[in-house]
């Protein structure tokens, strides 16, 4: 039991992670290699090196053990970053002309930018692929899991259920349900439900949850239902453009509803236990290589590539975003901020970045914790 777990869990969470960092990585790389800009060292992991080569421009590609992330290495890097430190002062004049460390802010915002644009390139392919192979997909009105203490649950709705219409309105997609659950007059719908072949109707009175803030309490009501992830193809013949379209419009909808769920997490209008960290990833993992299709898995690692991309460029010190603020601001003012202010930021960055890791894995604990002693 524990090699099936290896197999469905760790390693898929492994191979989906290693591209993800390789393609985001080699954002950077490429980038910074046609601006003529030397890489030292391009790593998948962290850590203790297990395998490496140099190739003809003095690049090392290696594997590390901790598959937990990858950096590119730049001329002049004491690190795997790219803030200020003793070896790049120690350069000479003519090595300097190829250290990241020193290039004007224009070409280092343009290698920062390039990993997180990786990210969205490999997710726009992907949808791309699809769309052109089988046509256009969507999230189909099946119940994944039923929320502990929802409306849904009292109302005895379960797992594989598929939700036909809402208040008389048709449902084709699972978006389409939260539509009208939020249009629901004096919340309360009206739910037609197939399950194992015969019809069902429930009438539902929303469930009112509270989530405290600093400035009041929000009230949300709420079905009380998640997807399943999986996805249903129409086998509609689309033309190169449409499937391209239809791609990008795809990873901006997925960008949208992830920025609005990330600002109504901030507002308190959405529970912050939904932050998750790398044991949901490899759990999500797991159960996708396990029970879904190979057309599901591509998905996923769109929508994870997006979210990594989306990450990254989130304005905090340490990540991507974090120096596009600071190279945007070293562009507009002339000026390069000093060593001590960019080390003051990085420590901030860092501490919030560890902050959020914690209470991810905390998370994490207790969901796992859950599912495998409340299910």
């Amino acid at each position: 039991m524990w090699f099936l777990n290896i197999i469905y869990y760790i390693l898929p969470f492994v191979l989906f992670l290693s591209i993800l960092v390789f393609v985001h990585e080699f954002g950077h790389f490429i980038v910074a290699r046609s601006l003529n800009i030397k890489v030292n060292a391009f790593s998948i992991g962290f850590g203790k090196e297990l395998w490496g080569r140099v190739d003809k421009h003095g690049t090392r590609w290696k594997i590390s053990a901790v598959p937990l992330g990858g950096y590119c290495q730049f001329l002049g890097d004491d690190e795997a970053s790219s803030s200020s430190n003793e070896t790049a002062k120690k350069l000479t004049e003519e090595e300097k002309k190829y250290a990241f460390i020193f290039q004007n802010p224009f070409k280092k915002l343009a290698v920062v930018i390039a990993g997180p644009g990786f990210n969205y390139l490999l997710a726009i392919l992907i949808y791309f692929a699809l769309f052109a192979i089988y046509g256009r997909f969507n999230i189909p009105p099946v119940i994944g899991e039923v929320m502990e203490g929802g409306a849904a649950q009292s109302a005895g709705l379960l797992k594989g259920d598929r939700i036909l219409s809402v208040n008389d309105h048709k449902i084709v997609e699972f978006s389409d349900i939260s539509r009208e659950v939020l249009m629901a007059a004096d919340h309360k719908t009206s739910l037609e439900v197939e399950r194992e072949g015969k019809k069902l109707h429930f009438d539902i009175v929303l469930t009112e949850l509270n989530h405290p803030t600093k400035q009041k309490d929000t009230k949300q009501y709420m079905l009380g239902i998640k997807s399943t992830g999986s996805v249903e193809l129409s086998h509609e013949d689309l033309s190169v453009f449409e499937a391209f379209t239809a791609a990008c419009h795809e990873v901006w909808d997925v960008t949208a509803v992830t920025l609005r769920a990330v600002g109504q997490m901030i507002t308190g209008k959405r529970p912050s236990n939904d932050v998750g960290g790398v044991l949901r990833i490899a759990e999500m993992s797991g159960d996708i290589t396990k029970n879904e299709t190979f057309i599901d898995m591509l998905t996923f690692l769109a929508l994870l590539s997006i979210n990594l991309g989306l990450i990254n460029l989130f304005p905090i010190p340490v990540l991507d975003g974090g120096h596009v603020v600071i190279f945007t601001l070293e562009i507009i003012t002339g000026r390069e901020l000093s060593d001590q202010m960019k080390n003051y930021l990085f420590k901030a960055g860092f501490t919030i970045l560890l902050a959020l890791m914690v209470y991810a894995t905390f998370n994490d604990v207790v969901h796992l914790f859950n599912r495998l002693f409340k299910s």
